[in-house]
């Protein structure tokens, strides 16, 4: 008999030890004092300039609000000299939740903004992502307390330029233990994203022979060469992988740089290029895209140049990420994030206030009522992603 009541006495440990210490009261709106709290954070979070690789006075700022205003233990993870993530945490370093974003930005900087008849807050980062910042460090200290402290605060340098703040935590030595749960920060027009396109990125150079443009025969024109592959990628976009989730392939062709001068044959070009994959691999893509630009290279070599194809990072396939929780509308997304770039068994959402469709531009902005209401979503997320994850644990022990 005993035998046989061990696993229920290990699941009724496994529930005691895992509740709330106190109910979670639901919240319908911020109180003023909590609202201030916000929009002053909001507010010196965008004051401060951070565009990616310029982060270290944004990361200093937040490291000394976070230790003397909020109580956090904070570790610097330093990336280079003068970059670091911030890892931020109460009683216990290993936590079961995770909440993070990034705060870097995008150039060029655009100042704070506030108007206070129409609700509108801009600058840049308002929304990419420092909205997403200062709501969630909101959200999570009114929930320290019922969640015996087992959430901790991430957020990364380099998100906008390849992700190197999430990637060098993700394989840093002194890494807490895996998270149960990992909640990510980036404008979703206030939903839950099932998923996100995958990215590969690349850039094309272009080698000719510099002459005089009176007498082209005597040089080889890398810009030629550059337009003829251009030609080529053109072509095969039309064809790349699609699926229904995510739609078609798309291909941009971002930058495009080559020669000295009109009336001289351009010596080099380059091209850079990012790839947004709906369906397939990443070396699926890059098997296509080298087919396409071979019998371009070999006509280049034929006139006395090159062309050379350099691949900017190993690039990552579509991303499905958990979006069931009860109350959020979903949908998917065509930017990239850090999401597949933390390593684990960990779910993960991905949530923030304001829209992409104005992030990167110089009319940055959104409205104080959707920074509010996403203090009270991420708070909401976290108690119901808590919720699914006990159940889901309930019946695995069940099943024992």
């Amino acid at each position: 008999m005993i035998t046989q009541l061990l696993p229920l006495l290990s699941l009724a440990t496994t529930i005691v030890a895992s509740a709330p210490q106190s109910p979670i009261p639901e919240l319908t709106a911020l109180d003023a004092p909590t609202s201030k709290q916000l929009l002053d954070l909001h507010r010196n979070l965008v004051e401060i300039e951070s565009i990616t690789h310029n982060e270290q006075s944004v990361g200093d700022w937040l490291a000394t609000y976070l230790h003397k205003e909020l109580n956090y233990t904070v570790e610097k993870q330093h990336i280079t000299k003068d970059r670091f993530n911030l890892l931020a945490y109460g009683t216990k370093r290993s936590t079961s939740i995770l909440v993070s974003s990034h705060i870097d930005t995008v150039p060029p900087y655009w100042p704070y903004y506030y108007n206070e008849t129409s609700g509108i807050i801009g600058g840049r980062g308002s929304v990419d992502a420092k909205g997403s910042v200062a709501a969630q460090i909101v959200a999570v200290q009114g929930l320290r307390k019922h969640l015996f402290d087992d959430i901790s605060l991430l957020f990364v340098v380099g998100e906008e330029q390849g992700g190197d703040g999430m990637r060098n935590f993700s394989s840093w030595v002194k890494r807490p233990d895996p998270y149960d749960i990992v909640i990510f920060g980036e404008p979703t027009e206030a939903k839950l994203v099932c998923g996100h396109k995958g990215m590969l990125g690349f850039a094309l150079r272009a080698t000719g022979k510099a002459a005089h443009s009176g007498y082209p025969w005597l040089g080889a024109s890398a810009n030629d060469i550059l337009v003829e592959a251009l030609g080529a990628l053109l072509e095969l976009r039309e064809h790349l992988p699609w699926s229904h989730k995510y739609g078609n392939t798309t291909m941009n062709f971002g930058r495009i740089q080559g020669g000295v001068a009109a009336n001289v044959v351009a010596e080099t070009a380059s091209a850079n290029i990012a790839t947004r994959l709906a369906a397939g691999t990443p070396d699926v893509v890059k098997g296509l895209i080298i087919g396409a630009l071979k019998d371009v290279q070999a006509h280049a070599q034929q006139q006395g140049g090159d062309l050379d194809i350099e691949w900017l990072s190993d690039g990552y396939a579509p991303v499905d990420i958990d979006c069931k929780i009860e109350g959020f509308d979903t949908l998917t997304v065509n930017y990239g994030t850090d999401v597949p770039l933390l390593s684990g068994g960990h779910r993960r959402y991905l949530y923030g206030p304001g829209s992409i469709f104005v992030a990167h531009s110089d009319h940055e902005a959104l409205k104080r009522e959707e920074l509010e209401q996403a203090v009270l979503d991420y708070r909401r997320l976290i108690v119901k992603a808590s919720e699914v994850k006990q159940k889901e644990d309930e019946i695995a022990q069940m099943e024992l």
